[in-house]
């Protein structure tokens, strides 16, 4: 993998297992686009970012009415009326969607669907190529790239994408500041495990729906972080 590596002993002293290949070239692949997805010009991925558009946008949702459903139950604990049993008119189960932000939700599904998911398809296809036996080694490599570059990525890009719908641009290095490196540093507990299982088990093809699962639970967390 001299493309990630360079110079001698490529990335860090590694020997690469592709370092007999030739670079990276999309053009000189055209003839194996159709088994790699390599080469033969873009082509939108629109599966992967449908895939991930859902996702996020069920993630959001998640944390959206936990958000709302923790306010009411503080709300009623707060409240001076003697206890007695609630009907249903006095608290309905849709009350806790009705005031749904849906332009928050717009948000992370176009997020999803412009940005992750292509992007994340993109990225496990350059690893693939890069990195295609199946060895301990390459699972780990994988693994420790996907936490370093895709995950940084990932978090910079929302954060950015987030602030720029709001008008809130100007604000954007504060809430780096504030909040990016603790994103990060947490998130590494729940990827690094998952990152290991995508890599090892799950073909290509399925990677980003297995990752956008996984960003169900993600996805909360980066929408409460974003909205706090």
């Amino acid at each position: 993998m001299e493309a990630l590596g360079g110079g001698n002993g490529g990335f860090w002293g590694w020997n690469w297992e592709l370092k007999r290949q030739k670079p990276y070239n999309c053009r000189s692949n055209v003839s194996k686009s159709s088994n790699t997805g390599v080469g033969g010009g873009y082509h939108f991925p629109l599966k992967q970012a449908v895939t991930a558009g859902s996702l996020a946008l069920a993630g959001d949702g998640i944390a959206q009415v936990r958000d709302r459903w923790g306010n009411s139950e503080r709300s009623k604990q707060r409240s001076i009326l003697p206890s007695h049993d609630c009907t249903d008119e006095e608290h309905p189960v849709w009350a806790i969607f009705k005031e749904h932000d849906w332009l928050r939700a717009l948000r992370m599904t176009s997020y999803g669907f412009l940005l992750y998911g292509p992007g994340s398809y993109a990225w496990y296809q350059y690893l693939d190529y890069c990195l295609p036996k199946q060895t301990a080694k390459n699972l780990m490599l994988k693994v420790l790239l996907n936490q370093i570059v895709l995950g940084p990525s990932v978090i910079a890009v929302v954060f950015a994408w987030n602030n720029l719908w709001q008008g809130k641009l100007s604000q954007l290095p504060g809430k780096y500041q504030k909040d990016a490196l603790p994103t990060l540093l947490y998130g590494f507990r729940f990827w690094i495990p998952v990152s290991a299982l995508n890599f090892w088990v799950v073909p290509l093809q399925a990677r980003v729906a297995f990752m956008s699962t996984g960003s169900i639970f993600w996805n909360f967390c980066l929408s409460s972080t974003m909205n706090k």
